[in-house]
């Protein structure tokens, strides 16, 4: 085939350090623009980022030609350094060290961006941790408790 076809849709959910309250609603709306400014000169699209206080949800069209581990570690870097710079009392902001990633096909993106789209009602009732529990299991990844969080 002279030419090479993918369309990649991921969800990928990522928290703040030691799960500190630090994303504020006010500025939140920028933090994800910003993301998504990333990820365009990526060759990637943030097709939409929502979250709470302690983590974020990024559904995301991966470039063909990135890899998820490279995007999420630019991601991460380069917005905790917009934090810094931008939001006034967070210096000291930081993402934890790793993340959670899954795939998503063309049938559920709906249902996904719904999901990230409700995500104060969603932590009403369910912590960060217990969701974050829910996603890998429900997709079948074994995981530690312990390195859950850091």
């Amino acid at each position: 085939m002279p030419q090479s076809y993918a369309r990649l849709y991921v969800h990928i959910i990522f928290g703040t350090k030691q799960r500190h309250r630090s994303i504020k609603r006010e500025w939140a709306s920028r933090l994800y623009e910003y993301i998504a400014g990333i990820l365009r000169k990526r060759g990637s699209h943030l097709i939409l980022g929502g979250g709470v206080e302690d983590h974020v949800h990024l559904l995301v069209s991966l470039s063909r030609e990135e890899s998820l581990s490279d995007v999420v570690r630019d991601v991460k870097s380069a917005s905790s350094g917009w934090i810094h710079e931008t939001i006034s009392g967070e210096k000291r902001f930081a993402w934890q060290a790793g993340y959670a990633a899954f795939s998503v096909s063309q049938s559920s993106l709906e249902e996904v961006r719904n999901y990230i789209a409700n995500q104060e009602e969603h932590h009403r009732t369910r912590t960060f941790r217990d969701e974050l529990k829910m996603f890998l299991m429900k997709h079948g990844i074994e995981f530690k408790e312990e390195y859950l969080t850091d």
